[in-house]
């Protein structure tokens, strides 16, 4: 069978056709970014990628057309495709239907914090010997690949509320059929689809009615929007988490989150030690451990695994030191993710300066839904650059006033660095935020520093 994906270099649909690829089949696709790193991992996968979406690319006819859901009416692909009457289908329905099932599918949910818990939840089942497999959105640095098949049972998948497709406006997640499933929190975003977080709740309860009675539901102990979903109805037996709180329940020896012990209904299961910081990071911990154990594993026997827990690529990444300024590169798009990854880098530095970088990059960020909230999140900054570019249809002043003389804009990407780098002194911790590119920005910067 050949496949046509469209879309093909996105994290998700890259890892689409890396797993139809794994289970034999002939893969092609189409992108307007064919650029590496996606570009380079899938052609030496020996898939065939194009530049653009022209019609020609579907000539002569694949099998099956895979669709992301960038792709739109009036794409030229697209239109073909449906002129044509293709056999055509969404990623997360080609995988409900072709790849999971038969696989203990371990499904990760939330606003926050999926990429990191299903990468940190493979890594714990691969240590216990299990063998999973995995399609995450991101590059978890304990595999270096963002999916594969495994040759174990389990199989672990970000779970995404995005919509499927253009013809298909369910949330990824309800292709999947998970038996276990983790439900990591749930607050407002992606504003471009949802008009009110109660949509986005029909949503997650859509997820609970797909999971079975003798699976299992792994939710936060401390989000009362999900309580307000496991209130629309519930099958499933619920273990819950949290700091303090929960069936799973974390007390923190470091105030940064470096070190927390653990205790399952009231008894001990020990004491995880790990590179990464923060609340958001401990809650991660304790979501993915009860998931593991869920699946079978020893909870006990996995608490050396996280020590050599290798985050993902762009979750408060150092990119690079000099001259005594540490710069990081962080996939922030939500306040709540900015304030919590500031409040465990400042558990950490004490009183050291951090400055930061922000690009309103995701949708509801361009859309201004967050703008509210953007200033308190940034209360552990010492200095904000928001790069306010002509384009952006809100004004960004509304944030940087707020901030009380800590915060400035900037219109362009070379602006931004020249004012931090005026800025920048020994000492200090510079946090890049955004969920796009930043047209490097992080990188460049450290260079900078180097010069």
């Amino acid at each position: 069978m050949r496949l046509h994906i469209l879309g093909i270099c996105g994290t998700f649909m890259g890892g689409v056709a890396a797993l139809a690829r794994e289970l034999g089949l002939s893969v092609e696709g189409s992108d307007a970014n064919v650029y590496p790193p996606m570009s380079t991992q899938l052609e030496a996968l020996g898939i065939r990628l194009m530049e653009g979406y022209a019609a020609g690319h579907l000539k002569p006819a694949p099998d099956l057309v895979v669709v992301g859901n960038a792709m739109v009416r009036g794409n030229p692909a697209v239109e073909y495709m449906l002129d044509e009457q293709l056999r055509y289908i969404s990623g997360p329905q080609w995988l409900g239907e072709t790849l999971l099932p038969g696989r203990e599918v371990l499904a990760v949910a939330g606003t926050h914090g999926k990429t990191t818990t299903s990468s940190l939840l493979a890594h714990l089942l691969e240590s216990a010997g299990m063998a999973p497999g995995f399609l995450i959105g991101g590059v978890p640095g304990n595999f270096g690949v963002s999916a594969r098949l495994g040759t174990g049972k389990p199989f672990v998948i970000e779970a995404d509320e995005y919509d499927t497709a253009f013809f298909d406006k369910r949330s990824k997640f309800v292709h999947y059929r998970p038996r276990i499933a983790i439900l990591n929190n749930l607050e407002y975003d992606h504003a471009d689809i949802f008009p009110d977080v109660a949509a986005i709740q029909r949503q997650f309860h859509h997820l609970v009615r797909t999971v079975p009675g003798n699976g299992r539901l792994i939710v936060n102990a401390h989000d009362e929007r999900l309580a307000e979903v496991l209130a629309m109805g519930c099958w499933t037996p619920v273990e819950s988490f949290g700091i303090g709180r929960g069936d799973w329940q974390a007390e923190l020896v470091e105030a940064d989150g470096s070190a927390f012990k653990v205790t399952r209904r009231g008894e001990p299961v020990g004491e995880v030690r790990w590179p990464l910081l923060g609340n958001h990071s401990v809650m991660n911990a304790l979501a993915a451990l009860a998931a593991a154990a869920a699946a079978g594993a020893d909870p006990r026997a996995l608490l050396p695994a996280f020590a050599s827990f290798e985050s993902v690529k762009r979750r408060m990444e150092l990119v690079g030191e000099a001259d005594g300024v540490r710069v990081y590169d962080d996939f922030a798009h939500h306040p709540t993710a900015i304030a919590t990854t500031l409040a465990g880098l400042r558990a950490k530095v004490g009183k050291a300066r951090i400055l930061v970088a922000l690009e309103p990059r995701s949708n509801s960020m361009r859309l201004g839904a967050h703008a509210e909230a953007l200033a308190p999140s940034l209360a552990d900054a010492d200095a904000v650059v928001f790069l306010h570019r002509p384009e952006l249809p809100w004004d960004a002043h509304r944030v940087t006033d707020a901030l009380q003389g800590r915060g400035s804009t900037a219109a362009s990407v070379d602006a931004l660095l020249a004012v931090l780098r005026a800025q920048a002194r020994p000492g200090d911790h510079v946090v890049f935020m955004s969920n796009g590119g930043f047209e490097g920005a992080p990188r460049r910067f450290a260079e900078l520093l180097r010069r």
